[in-house]
């Protein structure tokens, strides 16, 4: 079917209110492509059938007329200003493989999308012939695959069917800046994995490498994988100043390497109390996921350590902002403001400093930035922090208002920028309200307890004296701290033993509706990298430590319900955290002073424990613990 040529950019607008106003039908959403308006995303041929009813009084029939790159569709919708990015980009991965391999020679690249989050994508089979090495490149405004420049891109290496995704370094010019990141270059990775020099790209370095199917038809990783590699290479290419300043903001060589014991020492000497292993898991933390949960025991130290962590690092007071949460927040509004409805040129900014600081954030993507939620669940979080959730793990941009420019200095929309991390403060009583699965999936939740020892400690000290200041201490370490942030994850070490853990985990919290899916998957993997990398080898005891954590963090935070539903699984959990010989002695969840040696995950275990006597005891339990 011929789309009509009197559809105007009024018709898409007027398509785009009803869609806005009635929703899109289930069946009419798209797979691929989304239409970009305003921050929201629309089913692109639903919004021209639409328009066409405005334009000529009947509803295009979709099935009639094709939608993707190089149709009259996309080039209607591009014609009048729209923005049309692909969903995700692993389903052109895959057709890139096949066209790449296909006998009959085709360097057609019109069915390619054009661009992807915001930045161009350039596709290559070749100029003329085919070429040896295809690829896809991702550039930002002013930089392209020839003239001195930095790019995310994929390397088709054919004949090793390898697959890179890679720091991509121009090679006709070479760029005045690096990548600030330490990879091995691809000639470094071809001479130690295939005793010889790659044909090209030696000089780009390597982000993730996967091997294809031998009819080169499709990658061996998962979808999920695959697109969460690209998202978080593409947040940190977006996340680095490439523009005509770059000389002058290249970085401080005063700044140190980041390590957690620096800012252990700190905290000894300001008077802190924060034991070592504490300290590990909060850093690991915050560079495996930017959005960390502190729960536990009121007075246990959890906003004490966020915001003593912030002060350490940052160089400025306006890089963090404390935020007490109300227990009246039922929209965003405290957080992100809103425009005045009464007067278009005025926006209503929050009374504190959170949209400030988001602001700031994007503008300086060289410095950490924190946003410390204090006593978060006062309110509902899902209400008043849902744009957050929602972007994420999409990357999207949070809309704040529908003006094309900035109104009061507040621009059109933020983006929750790489160099933000965002800490909830938590405690659990008859005043707060439980966190649902949505919110946990996002978070590393991390429980705050006293142990008998601690107590102990704290009560023979002969002079409890007050913290000293430790503001800006650590500054000389923010750039670092970065980069360990943004690094990329090597799970070729502890892989096939997180897999065998997850499981046996799996199967186990499936029944009782608790399992988990492919983003808490990679959580894991993320998380037990960033942990391992706070241990001084990568033994197995230092592999055990890390799963420890990755278990009590990522998959246990949702378990909750009757004892009727969980004692009997939390048994079985439990038994998972014990090494095989415990079972000869018949050590189990119930036994009464379990030797240490018996036990393969403590944490894990002692939490699994809590949470049965709990459950024995009271008939409810639950991961959060009053």
């Amino acid at each position: 079917m011929e789309i009509p040529k009197n559809i105007k950019k009024k018709h898409l607008l007027e398509a785009i209110k009803e869609i806005d106003d009635k929703g899109a039908p289930s069946d009419a959403q798209s797979l691929y492509y989304d239409l970009i308006y305003n921050g929201k995303e629309y089913p692109p041929k639903l919004v021209v059938s639409l328009a066409n009813k405005f334009a000529n009084g009947i509803e295009l029939n979709r099935p009639a007329f094709r939608g993707g790159e190089g149709t009259e569709c996309f080039k209607l919708l591009r014609t009048h200003g729209f923005v049309i990015e692909p969903k995700q980009f692993f389903f052109f991965l895959d057709k890139f493989l096949k066209q790449a391999n296909d006998p009959v020679v085709n360097l057609k690249v019109d069915n390619y999308p054009k661009s992807f989050r915001n930045i161009a994508v350039k596709v290559s089979f070749g100029q003329g012939a085919r070429a040896n090495i295809p690829w896809i490149a991702f550039l930002r405004e002013g930089q392209s695959v020839s003239s001195g420049s930095l790019y995310p891109v994929y390397l088709y290496y054919k004949d090793k069917d390898l697959l890179l995704l890679a720091y991509g370094v121009s090679e006709t010019d070479s760029p005045r800046y690096d990548w600030p990141v330490d990879s091995e270059s691809i000639e470094e990775y071809f001479v130690k994995n295939f005793k010889e020099q790659p044909k090209r790209y030696g000089t780009s370095h390597v982000y993730k490498a996967y091997n294809v199917t031998s009819d080169g038809k499709r990658v061996n990783v998962s979808e999920s994988e695959a697109n969460n590699d690209l998202n978080q290479l593409i947040d940190f290419y977006k996340s680095i100043d490439l523009g005509d300043k770059q000389e002058e903001k290249t970085i401080d060589m005063s700044q140190k390497p980041f390590t957690w014991t620096s800012f252990s020492q700190a905290t000894k000497e300001a008077n802190l109390i924060f034991s070592n292993a504490t300290i590990k898991r909060f850093i690991a933390s915050l560079q495996a996921k930017r959005f960390l949960i502190l729960t536990g025991l009121a007075g246990s130290g959890k906003t004490k350590l966020a915001t003593s962590f912030a002060k350490w690092i940052v160089n400025e007071p306006n890089q963090y902002c404390i935020v007490p949460v109300g227990a009246d927040w039922g929209n965003r509004e405290p957080l992100l403001g809103f425009p005045n409805a009464l007067n278009s040129e005025e926006y209503v900014k929050p009374d504190n400093c959170a949209l400030q600081l988001i602001i700031e954030a994007e503008k300086h993507p060289e410095k950490p930035y924190f946003l410390i939620l204090d006593e978060m669940n006062l309110s509902h979080v899902e209400r008043y922090f849902a744009d957050f959730l929602s972007v994420m793990e999409s990357g999207d941009k949070i809309t704040l208002h529908s003006g094309n420019t900035a109104i009061s200095g507040i621009p059109p929309s933020v983006t929750l920028s790489p160099n933000l991390y965002l800490i909830g403060t938590v405690n659990v009583d008859e005043t707060t309200y439980m966190f649902s699965p949505k919110v946990l999936d996002r978070a590393n939740v991390i429980e705050f307890q006293v142990s008998e020892a601690e107590l102990a400690n704290f009560l023979d000290q002969k002079v409890i004296e007050r913290p000293i200041a430790i503001d800006f201490l650590g500054s000389d370490m923010a750039q670092s701290f970065l980069t360990q942030t943004a690094r990329a994850i090597e799970t070729d070490l502890y892989k096939e033993k997180v897999n065998t853990f997850l499981t046996r985990f799996f199967n186990e919290l499936k029944p009782i509706g608790a399992e988990f899916g492919y983003r808490t998957i990679m959580e894991v993997y993320r998380l037990v990298d960033r942990v391992l990398g706070m241990e001084e080898d990568y033994g197995e005891k230092a592999i055990d430590i890390a799963i420890d954590i990755a278990i009590v963090q990522k998959l246990l935070p949702k378990l909750h319900g009757s004892k009727r539903k969980l004692s009997g699984p939390l048994a079985v959990l439990a038994k998972l955290c014990l090494h095989e010989r415990a079972e000869t002695k018949d050590v189990t969840i119930e036994t009464k002073d379990i030797e240490a040696d018996y036990i393969r995950f403590p944490v894990s275990f002692e939490k699994l424990r809590r949470m049965y006597q709990h459950a024995e005891r009271d008939g409810f339990t639950s991961f959060a613990e009053a």
